[in-house]
């Protein structure tokens, strides 16, 4: 099959990310072999393809917001027949038996593997993932506005559960790409008031469409007290700039996987009056349920660019530079 190796780990502009022949993967006795229809592109593929996070994989294929079809699967499989849709995200594997994963906190699991990063993920004709790890997806909504929704929506999710928003609040989003525009409507949903900070234009623009009550450049201030922020930007620098928006009480809660380093802090104007700090590590599976649940209640949905996948590290390089609003979606032309 043909799919893309991050053949040199290093800026995509220096085309380390290829397009190469691999085989195709044999399922696990617990997996299944997946034919890759769309895959989203998720900033951590740009971390994983550019080395900000460690290699972990030589020459690893990324992708890891996937929707296809089953086309095989292992001997230990039960439950899901040649041509089911499912979904395959980020969380890969847990080993299910850890304290993290006993109380619930599967994300938090040391033996915890991701798709795109230890195992070759959906930039690719097909891919694999453990069944347990497999999502089914709803068939009324198509391919290219799924795929994002399994990785943006779901870190999203939790990213805004963890920013501790009260009902009715007000919520800061520095940075408005896949995950945030996402969040932003399912915030919307439930009742608060969103205010979005982020550098691009078409950004600001998409996010006075979906109802947000101020758009404005990522480092001005909101027009009023934040109860919650939720950053999505890789910028440390806005960390501070985040804390001095909260009111007092306020939480903020970073996305990323990867962050530029932070500034030093101020003790009484970033942090004082008893405001917060929570980072976001992954996901669980049931952070996924729920999220993909409460998106068909609420009609979220991905305002999405699709590219053919012959062309992902053109939209990589598009993502780096901020030249589209919303989600790039490949889909498979290989």
């Amino acid at each position: 099959m043909r799919a893309w190796s991050v053949v040199t780990a290093g800026p995509v502009e220096e085309n380390g990310l290829r397009l190469v022949e691999k085989p195709v993967p044999v399922p696990g006795e617990d997996e299944l072999l997946v034919q890759v229809r769309a895959c989203g592109v998720c900033r951590t593929d740009l971390h994983v393809s550019e080395g900000d996070l460690p290699v972990r994989r030589v020459g690893v294929t990324p992708g890891h917001e996937v929707v296809g079809v089953v086309a095989g699967s292992g001997a230990g499989v039960a439950g899901f027949a040649t041509g089911d849709r499912v979904g395959v995200a980020w969380l890969r594997r847990t080993d299910g038996t850890c304290g993290y994963c006993a109380r619930g906190a599967e994300n938090l699991c040391p033996s915890s593997r991701y798709t795109g990063w230890d195992a070759d993920g959906g930039y690719a004709e097909y891919t694999t993932v453990p069944a347990m790890f497999a999502h089914r997806l709803p068939e009324a909504v198509d391919d290219v506005a799924l795929a994002p929704l399994l990785c943006a929506g779901i870190i999203g999710y939790r990213a805004l559960r963890r920013a501790a928003l009260p009902p009715g609040g007000r919520l800061g989003l520095y940075g408005f790409g896949g995950s945030a525009h996402l969040s932003a409507q399912l915030a919307l949903a439930e009742g608060a008031t969103v205010h979005v900070m982020t550098r691009g234009a078409a950004a600001r623009q998409l996010a006075l469409g979906l109802g947000a009550a101020s758009a404005q450049d990522a480092y001005a201030m909101p027009p009023e007290p934040l109860d919650s922020a939720i950053l999505f930007a890789p910028v440390g620098d806005l960390v501070p700039v985040a804390l001095r928006a909260l009111d007092r009480g306020g939480t903020l809660s970073i996305a990323g996987i990867h962050l530029s380093d932070t500034p030093p802090l101020h003790y009484e104007t970033d942090l004082f009056y008893e405001k917060q700090i929570r980072s976001v590590t992954s996901n669980t599976r049931e952070d996924a349920r729920a999220f993909l649940t409460l998106a068909a209640r609420h009609g979220v949905h991905a305002t999405t660019h699709s590219y053919p996948l012959t062309r992902a590290d053109e939209a990589l390089r598009d993502l780096k530079a901020g030249r589209f609003d919303g989600a790039a979606v490949l889909v498979n032309d290989l």
